[in-house]
């Protein structure tokens, strides 16, 4: 890992704002807890200030209303102080761009929805410095992004499969289908840098998903060691076997009191060429929230939990990222046994 400087962040933070087309004269909000990384919130005041925008450092308190412990989970359940403040809303919608570095985010709280309805374009940030700028996006990654997301939308099925078993089917009739690209250029657009995966939220999965050893499951941010099988009726996940991660799946499963925890929510396919598998194994769990397993070129990441589209709240948010899958597309290969294909 690198150890980076002030300057270094400014200058990451100021290349992201240009993606991001920040112009001269819009307005920023830079969002922070007590807790966010200070280095970032100053990196950040700089960048836009460099870039000419006007911008407004905002600290509000921390504490979501999530019942797991916030360790850069990726639930995105958002500030109890901002989803209970008007002002604070009022601020953010007010914006043309908010940097989010609040542990958490907000991608799974309603009000963001209302935020990026104003126009507001979020970019949400809390990943490790190097981590930020091994993985810099490009202006090039968003037309990579938006090929994979027309496959998807022309296609009426997805098939994931893998040696260690995997075979699961995917309805994509009506389905919602979304990026992440690692900016946020368009009005109205929320995006996480770094970050670069196809996604879609379908309705209607069956068949079975096997978990290898070295796959990674997410907020837990550890590496499978024994397989896991998963059998999935409906979009409804019926059983899990396997060893000691079964077990603690199925406690999670069980201790959220949630009912749609076992439900699959988003699923899609990684394009992260600079990702590195392995570097979740390298930091603490509170220094990163794991961008680089869930974006790894050529994974095959499904969640639980939240669905936007079926109107699922839940804070019950697991990410797995799984290598070595072939993910088809009505027979169109686009990771072929771990190996990204692209579009």
């Amino acid at each position: 890992m690198n150890q980076l400087t002030s300057a270094d962040l400014v200058q990451a933070f100021t290349e992201e704002l240009h993606l991001c087309k920040l112009q001269p004269n819009e307005h920023v909000v830079v969002l922070a807890e007590p807790s966010s990384r200070q280095d970032y919130v100053a990196a950040s005041f700089a960048a836009a200030k460099a870039c000419g925008a006007h911008v407004v450092a905002a600290t509000v308190p921390g504490g979501n209303p999530d019942p797991v412990p916030s360790t850069h989970t990726g639930a995105g359940p958002g500030l109890s102080s901002v989803l209970q403040d008007s002002v604070a809303q009022n601020l953010l919608k007010e914006a043309d761009l908010v940097l989010d570095l609040t542990r958490e985010g907000f991608i799974h709280a309603p009000i963001q929805d209302e935020i990026l309805g104003a126009g507001t374009r979020i970019l949400f940030v809390c990943d490790a410095p190097d981590v930020l700028v091994r993985n810099m996006p490009t202006a090039q990654d968003k037309d990579r992004v938006l090929a994979g997301q027309n496959l998807v939308n022309e296609s009426t099925t997805m098939r994931v499969t893998s040696r260690a078993g995997t075979d699961l089917t995917v309805d994509l009739h009506n389905v919602r289908c979304d990026f992440q690209v690692g900016f946020a250029d368009d009005p109205g657009r929320w995006d996480h840098w770094p970050s670069t995966m196809v996604l879609c939220w379908p309705e209607i999965s069956d068949g079975q998903i096997v978990l290898a050893p070295g796959d990674i499951i997410l907020p837990f941010k550890e590496y499978i060691r024994e397989a896991v099988t998963l059998e999935v009726s409906g979009g409804h996940i019926d059983t899990v076997s396997g060893g000691a991660d079964a077990h603690m799946i199925e406690t999670y499963f069980g201790d959220s009191d949630d009912k749609w925890a076992r439900y699959l929510s988003h699923m899609g396919w990684g394009l992260m060429k600079s990702a590195d598998w392995f570097a979740q194994a390298m930091y603490a769990k509170h220094e990163v929230m794991g961008m680089e397993a869930r974006a790894f070129a050529g994974n095959f990441l499904w969640s639980t939990g939240p669905h936007p589209v079926l109107h699922r709240d839940s804070y019950a948010h697991l990410d797995i990222a799984m290598r070595g899958c072939t993910v088809e597309l009505d027979g169109r290969t686009v990771v072929a046994d771990g190996t990204l294909i692209e579009p």
